[in-house]
């Protein structure tokens, strides 16, 4: 340690193992070898003088002070990453942007568009971390966020994208009745549902005026609407989509509608940045190419 400060590496097996919660998931995803990371964190603990984690077999906890260190810990390496795209962005060599994305959203929508982006800033590199939940931009190394909200996150700047507009039930077509009863098909299918969401069925029932039975809560749950897309592809079940990922799909016959009732979101997708200091020439272009698009709530609109 230097004036006090443990080693970097040390601190990164750490946080690593905290949030991992094992030797061998933390030295993966540092590519080191497990008795490596095993030694950093074993050091870390010997050199503080205070018991980090426990070992319980194969899986590791935290202690009460390890909780708590591994949460500054974890804000201090995001701080430095953030740090260190800033110092890139304002080198004479290129600039950058690292922006927070919903998975589904950026494989699904952002990607696709990303060449024409390139295309006309190539300067500017733009790195993408997938991200869920809300966040504070002061904890967290991104200069910007996409997110579904039902409005702009509190002291952000930005633009809202577009409407998500709608659910719709889907499914394969091979799991469709042939009586033609939309309520009876329904009851006989798993439910499958978002764990963003889980009241999204039961809303779906109410909007259609159906009864919502306890069994409809037994399906299965998945984090991202990539995983329920995949599962409804797979004949899973029938899971309710966001209309502008399911459409085309729809179009081309590869998914149903088991019965035609939809749930009307009031949530949109939206793009913002902190509205504190000034924002960079580069995070600008992007809110400009952004709001250039062709989007799908707009079309409506």
């Amino acid at each position: 340690m230097r004036n006090g400060v443990p080693n970097l590496g040390a601190l990164q097996a750490f946080e690593a193992t905290a949030r991992l919660g094992s030797f061998s998931r933390a030295a993966e995803e540092l590519s080191l070898t497990h008795s490596a990371v095993y030694r950093q964190v074993t050091g870390l603990e010997e050199r503080l003088g205070v018991q980090l984690l426990t070992r319980v077999r194969r899986r590791v906890a935290l202690t009460d002070a390890g909780a708590e260190y591994a949460a500054r810990v974890r804000h201090h390496l995001e701080q430095l990453e953030k740090d260190t795209f800033g110092l890139i962005s304002r080198a004479a060599l290129g600039r950058s942007l690292h922006i927070a994305v919903l998975p589904t959203l950026a494989t699904t929508w952002l990607l696709p568009r990303l060449a024409d982006f390139q295309s006309r800033h190539g300067d500017i590199s733009v790195s993408l971390s997938a991200r869920t939940l809300p966040f504070q931009f002061k904890d967290h190394p991104f200069d910007a966020a996409i997110y579904h909200a039902d409005r702009p996150w509190p002291q952000t700047a930005g633009i809202k994208l577009f409407d998500e507009g709608e659910l719709l039930p889907v499914c394969v077509p091979e799991l469709l009745g042939s009586d033609g009863d939309a309520k009876a098909t329904l009851a006989g299918l798993p439910h499958l549902h978002m764990l963003s969401r889980p009241d999204a069925w039961r809303f779906w029932y109410e909007a259609q005026g159906w009864e919502y039975l306890p069994s409809i809560s037994a399906g299965p749950r998945y984090e991202l609407f990539t995983m329920t897309l995949a599962a409804v592809h797979a004949g899973l079940g029938v899971a309710l989509i966001p209309r502008f990922l399911a459409q085309d799909e729809l179009d081309a016959g590869r998914l149903v509608m088991p019965a035609q009732g939809v749930l009307k979101v009031k949530e949109a997708y939206f793009f913002s940045y902190p509205m504190a200091g000034e924002q960079s020439d580069a995070l600008l272009a992007f809110e400009a190419w952004l709001a250039g698009l062709s989007l799908p709530g707009r079309e409506a609109e």
